[in-house]
């Protein structure tokens, strides 16, 4: 696994990527905005990004494990720039998630119902490509910090900045 994440998102509290990376044996993260076009110019590497041609990843699917699985990590702004900045990576063959899958991150509003964090986007993944092998205990660590989060917040605060529809 290649985690190509943006420098900005380097620097978050939080950097669910680098969660990733430490929790799996083979996995490599790098941080920045230019990459190396040969850092996944690799026969069977595949995208994890949604897209109009990308196969759903299901545990019961048939989708090949890729032999390198690509992972942006940033905002979907930064991630599309990313795509934007390297047409190789974007021409890459893509894999997306099924909709509606639960996201542990409670204490972030996304714009979308069921954005998830990297760290769960990639543990989804691994739960569908190793099926029936489970990628459970790479959450842990993220779900003692969102919850380590909340319980400083109070639940007043966190009620009312994380609770309910999003103010835009």
């Amino acid at each position: 696994m290649l985690v190509l994440q943006d420098s900005r998102e380097s620097r978050h509290p939080l950097n669910t990527a680098r969660l990733a990376a430490l929790g799996l044996a083979r996995a490599t993260l790098l941080a920045g905005t230019d990459f190396d076009p040969a850092l996944w110019a690799t026969p069977g590497a595949m995208l994890l990004f949604p897209g109009p041609d990308a196969r759903v990843l299901a545990p019961d699917g048939p989708v090949p494990a890729p032999s390198l699985l690509v992972v942006p990590d940033g905002t979907w702004r930064q991630a599309r720039g990313l795509l934007a900045r390297h047409p190789t990576l974007a021409a890459l063959p893509r894999l997306t998630l099924p909709e509606g899958l639960p996201a542990l991150y409670r204490v972030r509003r996304a714009r979308d119902a069921g954005a998830l964090s990297t760290v769960e986007a990639i543990a989804h993944a691994l739960d569908a490509l190793e099926a029936p092998q489970r990628f459970d205990a790479l959450l842990a660590p993220f779900e003692a910090l969102v919850q380590g989060q909340i319980s400083a917040m109070g639940p007043a605060i966190y009620a009312r900045d994380h609770l309910g529809p999003r103010q835009d």
